[in-house]
């Protein structure tokens, strides 16, 4: 348990999120979900199905919001944090979310994970004006707030992501054949669709063979051996943590030896390098936008350390070489700081009045380079990354920090 709010989230990052917002504490204003002693917050991500892999952000959040009340919560109230299992299946999506917003009455929705499942209840949220914040997908349709003014990301959006890929392989593949592996849905159609315009008008060339897979399939082994079977050098992996890992070793498997892309939702070395094999991973690229814990040179950083340390403390026996619990826990961060921002006027409204107010702000293991930004017409929080490649047992970063705007 931590005891003080100093030994909680301690370090020069942190030391800033923890420190008393400057807000006026005036008349207490509260909407479902908020009193003089409680925050709900509703939640719900897959600890069941075909990606549970990222059950271990849902049990970080967990973690964290316990940490929180146990030094004190936020303007002395405690987190009532509700997380529900939706298996990573829309229609399940859909019902627990109701039942968070219609029967538990929450103050707000944070960090539902996935673009299906988002997509299900996106336009439901919006309509009963329910803060759905730093949602767990990075799909670009979440940066919208003329049409989607409750609904607000965290993550770099994947059509970025996909554009930025495909102009390093431009400038670094002599006649590249690309080969696509795609989950068939919105978020890899998202991801694809800016990989093909960072292709330019080359693109229907350049591309020498696209599938699908389906989260319901056991495997992708036969995806994989027809993108090898078309001669592609160059493959853009887009798939979650389990699927990317049969893929990174089925290719292995059957000798194809392409440049590989994949994307950053599946970069955690624990939850698929590791299970596809360290041999198997490398010179794998990628874009980063967090420390990865398994980078040596982050070790004496303080906020680095802080996080192993509130780790050993907070979840014993996690394993952190798992990059989704660095992800957690530093949007984390944000949603602490946005809740300690809004005082005592703890409104709908006012949540995210307060989410779309952040200029340069520091988070615990973001790269160098990245801060937080937002405002009433940006809904986007992180608009950069950094290249990495795989090298031994890391992901090894080069190059600039690159912003969405240069792309």
């Amino acid at each position: 348990m931590v005891t003080s709010r100093r030994g909680f989230l301690s370090g020069v990052s942190t030391a800033a999120i923890l420190s008393a917002s400057d807000v006026a504490f005036g008349q207490k204003k509260y909407d479902d979900g908020a009193s003089d002693t409680e925050i709900k917050i509703g939640h719900c991500c897959p600890y069941s199905g075909p990606a549970s892999a990222y059950g271990v952000i849902g049990k970080c959040h967990q973690a964290f919001w316990k940490a929180v009340n146990d030094a004190g919560g936020i303007n002395g109230r405690k987190v009532n944090f509700i997380t529900l299992d939706d298996g990573y299946s829309p229609p399940k999506t859909v019902e627990v979310v109701r039942q968070l917003v219609e029967q538990e009455k929450v103050l707000l929705l944070y960090q539902t994970l996935g673009t299906p499942t988002n997509t299900a209840i996106h336009k439901y949220v919006n309509q009963k004006k329910v803060p759905h914040l730093y949602i767990s997908t990075g799909a670009s349709k979440w940066g919208d707030p003329k049409h989607f003014p409750w609904t607000m990301g965290f993550q770099p959006d994947y059509h970025t992501e996909g554009a930025i890929y495909a102009k390093h392989m431009l400038s670094r593949i002599k006649d590249p054949k690309i080969g696509i592996l795609m989950q068939n849905d919105d978020y890899g159609k998202d991801y694809v669709d800016g990989f093909k315009e960072g292709l330019g008008k080359d693109k229907a060339k350049l591309i020498a063979k696209h599938v699908t897979y389906e989260v319901t399939d056991p495997t992708v082994d036969s995806q994989v051996i027809q993108l090898k079977d078309s001669g592609a050098n160059v493959f853009f992996n887009v798939s979650t943590p389990k699927f990317a890992a049969q893929a990174i070793r089925k290719a292995a498997d059957i000798g194809w030896k392409p440049t590989q892309y994949l994307n950053n939702v599946s970069a955690s070395v624990a939850s698929v390098i590791k299970p596809a094999g360290y041999e198997a991973s490398q010179g794998i690229l990628t874009a980063a936008y967090l420390k990865d814990p398994t980078d040596k040179q982050w070790d004496s950083s303080p906020d680095m350390k802080a996080w192993h340390a509130w780790m050993d403390k907070n979840m014993p026996g996690a394993n952190q070489a798992d990059g989704n619990y660095v992800f957690a826990y530093c949007v984390s961060a944000l949603m602490l700081e946005t809740l300690k921002r809004c005082g005592d006027t703890l409104t709908r409204e006012n949540v995210m009045k307060q989410a779309a107010g952040f200029k340069n702000l520091e988070l615990p293991l973001l790269l160098p380079g990245i801060t937080i930004n937002t405002s009433s017409t940006d809904f986007y929080p992180i608009q950069a990354v950094q290249l990495a490649r795989f090298k031994a047992e890391s992901w090894e970063l080069f190059g600039e920090v690159m912003h969405a705007e240069s792309t």
